[in-house]
């Protein structure tokens, strides 16, 4: 995939960019939608409230061109194509309930059909904001070192082989390898690592990620179109258009629904006219067939129970973007997590404070020593020891003479004292933790252990998944494989991949899908957007998770509760089997009364009762998933 940035802008500070999304009403999808529904209600309020019948009539009439132009339209071209969908046969049938005096009925399915049409090109212009607003996280400029100078040029611009200097705080503008210098480096939009990363000469670095406070030179390795925050915007874009190929067979069967209606809708006027019958009667028989086949029952079948789920998962933290993907989540037999922010809250804390023998300190006076030399940092593992001592009410003295050096921690004068607090070597480390040691003039008087917090619902959540899915969930990371390991043996998960980019989070995903499973996939990182994508649904943690991952994804939580995803997946599931339920509601009424004009004599008035009264059973029946019950038995299950 080519990719060319943005026009030239200030260089980047570390500063989000400004997101960008597609209101609703900017699509013109969604302002014709609005049209109808308000022309729709307007004229019903009308025909209730006694008024003259020709303002109803007015008002019907809008309804029915601005919901109705733009598919009539649509079906058109496809007809000159040689191709009938089912758009136009609403139409058809719009106008001729419209033509035997029942243009309430015919309204009613231009309003269904036009508000369908907007939600797909809404969800559409999201997922293109998405993509869009993913290069933002890259600099669209970068200082390139050359003749020993410095030069501003455009990251499209920058070829492999060239030096770049990138200072505290910038953003790096391409994918490559430091040179001099050292640093820290915030790559979690890439590998969803929760701390910032030590870079020294011979570490690789990618573009987009965020430089901590030292300088470094860094050397191209891969031109601009090709870095890894290039490939992601790509994965997204392919693994969004496969999702297209699942919607062919409900196509085929909307053509052929299409045609056979419309052929024996003229067969059922033409046939009797043939054999002396008049043309009133004939007329009337075609169009009571045409209302009574018409598919209103199968497209309410459907929609209420999933529009009843999403409204109900939405009172409790879950927000689905679509009747699909609500349908999608109930069908996942394999579940893939990332770890932080996700299984994790993706903050540090300090899990152990263990001060050396014969220093003299204790476990509090060793927490207030390193807390008052880190306060005036704002490194994250800074706070979190900060955090730590205020969280046990520990007075801090004050420092003077602060110092920090990258990648190695920071110096500070307390009570008279040097105190120096840095990372220890990782052989200091044990079951995935980050080992802080502090010195006191020189003398080493203990470390603090801090991890990556465990989301208190996490265990029980991932037990909940595996009971759903028959088999545990698999841990997809970034991050380092002890780390990976902690959170795997609290959570019951045996399949762990850990130091995964985010292709290769892709790569696993598609390995299930190749082994006949449909996998769910709950992510929050930007590196995770494109394993959202790929997978057959996608979950989203709202409270810590990136722009493209929330909009990448089939659902968000936004109460960011864990235990939430596998209660929206039990109650998807119970969607589907009311929506089963329905269709062979909708499917046996439209049968009776197709048999009942086609062989005997039903008469319009009751064709239209039979039509609307399994119209309105089954909707009725798939509001039955707005009951708190509904959401409260899946949890019950879950626990």
């Amino acid at each position: 995939m080519s990719v060319t940035l943005a026009p030239s802008s200030p260089p980047s500070t570390g500063i989000p960019a400004t997101r960008r999304r597609t209101r609703v009403l900017a699509l013109p999808e969604a302002r014709w939608a609005l049209t109808a529904l308000v022309a729709f209600l307007a004229g019903l309020a009308a025909d209730l409230g006694g008024a003259p019948p020709w303002i109803g009539a007015v008002l019907y009439a809008v309804a029915y061109a601005s919901g109705g132009w733009e598919p009539a339209l649509e079906g058109l071209r496809a007809l000159r194509g040689r191709t009938l969908d089912v758009d136009l046969l609403m139409i058809v049938a719009a106008l001729g309930a419209a033509a035997i005096g029942q243009v309430l009925d015919g309204a009613l399915l231009i309003v269904i059909f036009a508000t369908s049409g907007a939600l797909e090109a809404l969800a559409t212009a999201r997922t293109a904001d998405s993509v869009r607003g993913l290069l933002d996280l890259a600099p669209t400029t970068a200082t390139r070192l050359a003749d020993g100078g410095e030069e501003t040029v455009p990251t499209a611009e920058l070829a492999v082989g060239d030096v770049l200097l990138v200072r505290p705080g910038e953003r790096v503008g391409a994918d490559g390898t430091v040179l001099d210098g050292v640093s820290e480096a915030d790559q979690a939009t890439i590998t969803g690592e929760s701390l910032p990363v030590v870079k020294r000469p011979g570490d690789d670095v990618f573009a987009g990620t965020l430089n901590g406070t030292g300088a470094l030179r860094v050397q191209v390795e891969r031109d601009p179109a090709d870095s890894v925050i290039a490939r992601i915007v790509a994965l997204v874009e392919e693994a969004s258009r496969t999702k297209a190929p699942t919607q062919l067979f409900i196509e085929k069967i909307e053509q052929r629904y299409a045609v056979g209606v419309v052929v024996a809708t003229l067969a059922v006027f033409g046939i009797p006219l043939a054999f002396g019958e008049n043309l009133t009667d004939a007329l009337l028989r075609a169009m009571t067939f045409m209302i009574v086949a018409s598919p209103c029952a199968i497209v309410l079948a459907t929609m209420p129970p999933l529009l009843s789920a999403i409204a109900n998962a939405g009172r409790h933290g879950v927000l689905v973007k679509s009747a699909v993907a609500m349908e999608r989540l109930g069908e996942i037999d394999a579940a893939a997590l990332d770890k932080t922010g996700t299984l994790t809250e993706g903050t540090p804390e300090v899990t152990a404070v263990r001060p050396l023998p014969g220093s003299g300190l204790g476990e509090d006076a060793l927490l207030a020593l390193a807390a008052s030399a880190e306060h005036p940092s704002e490194h994250p593992l800074a706070r979190a020891v900060v955090a730590a001592a205020h969280a046990r009410d520990l007075p801090l003295a004050p420092a003077t003479g602060f110092t920090a050096l990258p990648g190695r921690g920071v110096t500070a004068t307390v009570d008279g004292h040097v105190v120096s607090v840095g990372r220890a070597e990782e052989t200091d480390a044990t079951d995935g933790e980050t080992v802080i040691r502090v010195t006191r003039d020189g003398s080493p008087v203990g470390t603090l252990a801090l991890t990556d917090r465990l989301r208190p619902d996490a265990p029980a959540a991932t037990a909940a998944l595996t009971a759903l899915t028959g088999t545990a969930p698999v841990l997809l990371t970034g991050d380092n494989a002890r780390a990976a390991a902690r959170v795997a043996t609290a959570t019951g998960l045996t399949d762990i991949r850990a130091g995964l980019l985010p292709e290769d989070k892709v790569h696993a995903v598609r390995d299930l899908h190749e082994a006949g499973r449909k996998v769910l996939f709950v992510g929050d990182g930007v590196n995770d957007a494109p394993a959202l994508a790929a997978a057959h649904a996608g979950i989203a943690m709202g409270r810590a998770g990136s722009d493209l991952a929330l909009e990448t994804a089939d659902a968000v939580v936004v109460r960011d509760e864990l235990a939430a995803v596998p209660a929206v997946v039990r109650l998807s599931r119970t969607a589907r089997r009311l929506v089963a339920q329905n269709l062979v509601i909708a499917g046996v009424a439209i049968t009776g009364l197709v048999l009942w004009d086609l062989i005997g004599h039903l008469p319009l008035p009751l064709g239209v009762a039979g039509h609307e009264g399994s119209t309105v059973l089954v909707g009725l029946n798939g509001l039955r998933l707005l009951r708190e019950s509904a959401w409260r038995s899946g949890q019950a299950q879950d626990t």
